[in-house]
């Protein structure tokens, strides 16, 4: 690998919400020219068996996860997160039933948003979302819903105040774990974690420095800095922020497919982050080649 090569290390397949499947992010990132792409569907691995049974020589596969979690940083307000968990054991048994929990609460959560919607007379119902997921069912399949009965005129406006965006009109809730004791369930299973966008305002509530210094003390590894709802200046402040507290810097696409607007490689992270964090990990390794097969053989999603 040469600094030159692209590495992708935030994206989803239809195990979660994105729109292609696991299968077609891998011929996507090697059409893209990436040397590294990163599977992270929310809460799960079960995509990586098929993304690596296709897996074409000259593009490495990192196995990873979007854990769901959140901290509270004070008395009134509690502040939902997302860390991405890389190169973890999928059959620990402790983290294994803490990403169960979460993909049954996304359904759960599903559910209490299209009810929202159909006690309020709007055509859309649980067949319509629940068919379009192929994997957690998550409100982008709720967004699509929207789009197809004419409530809205793209995803994007789906996810806003007056219909399921944060604190929206059709929102709900999710039972979430403490980012602690996230942090500590991906070491305990060998992994590494790193924040994801974590100054993405426009994504909700954010947490400043020193609850980002909280989570380092606790084992976080590092910050997604290079992510496409983060502007330049928040960049900076993140960059700083990571060299204050040692942690690894890294890029990525938060690719989604046609859902949102930026293709894989969008963003990148170096060389040497990545191999920083390879290095942080002993729960599983990165899949080259044909004949690469998932850690724990896809068992445990």
């Amino acid at each position: 690998m040469t600094t030159t090569e692209l590495i992708d290390l935030h994206t989803h397949s239809t195990a979660s919400d994105g729109l292609c499947r696991p299968a077609e992010v891998v011929s996507l990132a090697a059409a893209a020219g990436l040397a590294v792409v990163a599977l992270t569907d929310h809460d799960t691995t079960s995509g990586l068996a098929e993304a690596a049974a296709v897996l074409p020589a000259g593009l490495t596969l990192l196995p990873g996860a979007e854990i769901s979690c959140g901290i509270r940083v004070d008395q009134h307000r509690w502040v939902s997160l997302h860390l991405l968990a890389y190169l973890f054991d999928a059959t620990e048994p402790a983290f294994a039933a803490v990403r169960a929990r979460l993909r049954a609460g996304r359904v759960t959560r599903a559910r209490r948003m299209v009810e929202k919607l159909a006690a309020d007379g709007h055509p859309v119902c649980w067949e319509q979302v629940s068919a379009r997921a192929d994997g957690v069912i998550g409100r982008p399949h709720i967004a699509e819903a929207l789009v197809d009965a004419g409530l809205v005129g793209s995803i994007e406006a789906a996810f806003t105040p007056a219909w399921i965006g944060p604190g929206g009109r059709y929102w709900a809730g999710r039972d979430e774990p403490d980012a602690i004791e996230a942090l500590r369930l991906v070491r305990d299973a060998g992994g590494v974690s790193v924040l994801a966008h974590p100054y993405a305002s426009r994504r909700g509530a954010t947490i400043g420095p020193a609850v980002i210094a909280a989570m380092a003390r606790a084992g976080l590894r590092g910050l997604e800095v290079d992510h496409p709802d983060h502007q330049p200046r928040e960049r900076n402040q993140l960059r700083r922020l990571a060299a204050d507290l040692g942690l690894i810097v890294t890029g990525a696409s938060d690719f989604h497919g046609p859902s949102k607007p930026q293709p894989l490689g969008a963003e990148t992270t170096s060389e040497q982050a990545y191999e920083a964090l390879i290095a942080g990990a002993h729960g599983a390794r990165p899949l080259t080649g044909p004949a690469s097969a998932p850690p724990g053989g896809g068992q445990a999603p």
